[in-house]
């Protein structure tokens, strides 16, 4: 954590963040979007997700500003919205492999 204290709203604006990031098919959809932009139905291939699932866990990300969506024609593009999420699950992979 920061040095500086976090006022109560900042603790609650990253209690949330965390809490969207405590669900497995969150954070492997983001892992698919590592590789870049894709549609639902790619997401749905990748995941093993039904499409009403990932649906809503996108909707979740992208209310949490972790992923962002782009409409071209009948499809929408997922893409990660903030590059520091991959870095958080970088970090905390990195800091399991380490453990014993």
């Amino acid at each position: 954590m920061s040095e500086t204290p976090l006022s109560a709203r900042d603790l609650g604006r990253v209690a949330a963040r965390f809490k969207v990031l405590a669900e497995p098919a969150r954070l492997t959809v983001l892992q698919c979007l590592r590789q870049g932009p894709q549609h639902v139905s790619a997401l749905m291939d990748a995941t093993g997700l039904r499409q009403a699932n990932l649906s809503k866990h996108l909707q979740l990300l992208h209310a949490h500003g972790l992923v962002g969506r782009v409409r071209s024609g009948r499809f929408i593009h997922y893409a990660i919205a903030d590059p520091n999420v991959l870095a958080l699950c970088d970090l905390m992979c990195r800091h399991l492999a380490d453990t014993p």
